[in-house]
């Protein structure tokens, strides 16, 4: 698997594909370092209601959301894109430390550089409260398998 940044812009619909899947498996990680790695040193982030600017403030940011975010896992999907822009909805669950299950749903829209590090991300994100079972992500922790259904399969 390729990734993020061996893709780069224009994109097509397949290389946003590809893009879409790269992000989802280096997120799916939990390595901040490694998926910082996929963003401009001076990258903008909003997420949720967080600002952050470079590589360092992305780093510290998803250190403490993985600490707290545990049995994290994550889908993508391709919504949108352009020569150098990427739309994406995903889902993604997770359990606090306190032992309670989330569904997280949201948008994100990226911009990349030439070079096919993303320079902007915005993301908007609501949280919603489940019960064990109505967990949808069960795959091992790590990247989603590629005969795991993803989201178009899952979310009628």
């Amino acid at each position: 698997m390729a990734s993020p940044t061996d893709i780069r812009p224009p994109f097509t619909s397949e290389s946003a594909i590809q893009k879409v899947r790269a992000a989802e498996d280096a997120w799916n990680s939990r390595d901040p370092q490694r998926v910082s790695l996929a963003y401009s040193i001076d990258s903008e982030w909003r997420n949720r209601d967080t600002f952050l600017r470079g590589r360092d403030q992305i780093v510290h940011f998803l250190s403490g959301k993985w600490k707290s975010e545990q049995e994290y896992r994550l889908a993508k999907q391709l919504w949108a894109f352009s020569e150098n822009r990427i739309a994406v909805r995903f889902q993604y669950e997770y359990q606090t430390e306190a032992g309670s299950w989330f569904r997280a749903y949201g948008n994100e829209n990226w911009e990349f550089d030439p070079d096919g590090l993303m320079r902007r991300r915005e993301a908007s994100i609501n949280d919603h409260a489940i019960d064990v079972s109505e967990r949808k992500f069960h795959w091992p922790l790590g990247a989603r398998p590629l005969d795991d259904p993803g989201l178009q399969e899952l979310v009628k």
